[in-house]
């Protein structure tokens, strides 16, 4: 990754969680990195675009089958675009989920602090990094998932 202007400071450790929508495909293997870049989120998030295109990742459906999929959870404390859009998309029901997709980069990701799938590598490399809207670390948060979400997550 240091060609592509990112070095890769820490990785969890590798999780299988079932697909989503479950048991529609193989199961997943979930994991997070913690890296270092001079470049703008919309950048990384670029570069992790084009990671996911050399897997064979094609974007054609909302949640639909991938080879790939990378997704850039923080960027320090940013806030994209800004508190009141965040906001917004952390806010959106769930029935609202399966169809509305924003059209610019929300950060932190706006339904980090509900996925257990994401949380628990992140415990691993960040359990200390503090969620700039919700005021909570990655430990706190992880307090607060359901007991039968944190139980699909599966070291490997």
């Amino acid at each position: 990754m240091c060609d592509a202007g990112l070095t890769l400071r820490s990785v969890s450790r590798f999780f299988r969680t079932p697909s989503f929508p479950d048991g529609t495909a193989p199961e997943y293997v979930n994991a997070a990195i913690c890296i270092s870049s001079n470049q703008s989120a919309a950048e990384i998030l670029q570069i992790l675009h084009r990671i996911e295109h050399r897997f064979g990742r094609v974007r054609v459906q909302r949640w639909g089958m991938r080879t790939l999929d990378l997704d850039l959870l923080a960027v320090d404390q940013e806030v994209l675009p800004d508190h009141e859009a965040f906001r917004v998309w952390c806010d959106l029901p769930r029935s609202g989920q399966t169809w509305a997709a924003p059209d610019q980069l929300i950060l932190p990701h706006p339904r980090m602090q509900d996925r257990a799938f994401v949380l628990l590598p992140l415990l691993d490399i960040a359990p200390d990094w503090v969620h700039p809207v919700l005021g909570q670390s990655v430990r706190e948060m992880c307090r607060h998932l359901l007991a039968a979400d944190v139980e699909t997550v599966r070291a490997i």
